[in-house]
């Protein structure tokens, strides 16, 4: 039998969705939202559960929560966390139990950074996910010339690696930059709220947030 997030993550219905939510996004002029995107947040999700001694079925809720979390991208951007979350659970509840359906709708209701509040730790672990995703690969503008703020700081990060360290009590955010093509200044400028609710997500999962920059500790 496969397993929970298996079954999510290979369900076409729910990949129609994400692939749709993206098109959109992508008219927007949002770098890419869809199902790498969302496989990447929730295999961080999954990971930061396991190492940090959670259950397996523990990691798996984030992992679903973290494959689904953009998916009301299909409807609207506007209160897309909210749209998800019950999207979400028309999608999904046949897998669940009540319990693990409203976990799940909780941390995709709260990923976002302009509402959302890290209350458990399956949403703590899909927001430090989340945040994480800054690389060039998301970025489909094919113009420099025309880029913005978003598209200049996503391509500027070449690598990036989430390391949780149980033993250290820690998750740290580890961006490889070319800064050569932007000033760190400007990653503040749009991320500063993200990175202060991954710092909280992080307490909620009892252990320290870090953002380090080629090397360099900057929160």
């Amino acid at each position: 039998m496969s397993s929970l997030f298996s079954q999510v993550e290979n369900n076409e219905i729910i990949r129609t969705y994400l692939t749709r939510a993206d098109a959109y996004m992508d008219k927007l002029g949002f770098t890419e939202h869809g199902i790498r995107h969302a496989g990447i947040v929730a295999r961080g999700a999954m990971e930061v559960m396991k190492r940090l001694g959670y259950s397996q079925r523990e990691a798996e809720l984030a992992g679903v929560a973290g494959f689904l979390h953009d998916i009301g991208n299909t409807v609207s951007r506007e209160n897309h966390s909210q749209v998800g979350a019950i999207l979400a659970s028309l999608l999904v509840k046949d897998l669940l139990l009540p319990e693990e359906m409203l976990d799940i709708m909780n941390a995709i209701g709260n990923h976002d950074e302009e509402s959302g509040i890290p209350a458990n730790p399956i949403t703590a672990a899909l927001i430090i996910s989340d945040k994480s995703d800054v690389i060039r690969e998301r970025v489909r503008n094919p113009h420099a010339i025309s880029f913005d703020i978003h598209d200049r700081v996503n391509y500027a990060v070449l690598n990036r690696d989430l390391i949780i360290n149980p033993d250290k009590k820690e998750i740290v955010l580890n961006l490889d930059v070319d800064t050569s093509t932007f000033e760190v200044v400007e990653y503040f400028e749009i991320f500063l709220t993200r990175m202060i609710m991954c710092k909280r997500s992080a307490q909620v999962l009892g252990v320290s947030f870090k953002l380090l920059i080629n090397n360099t500790q900057i929160i």
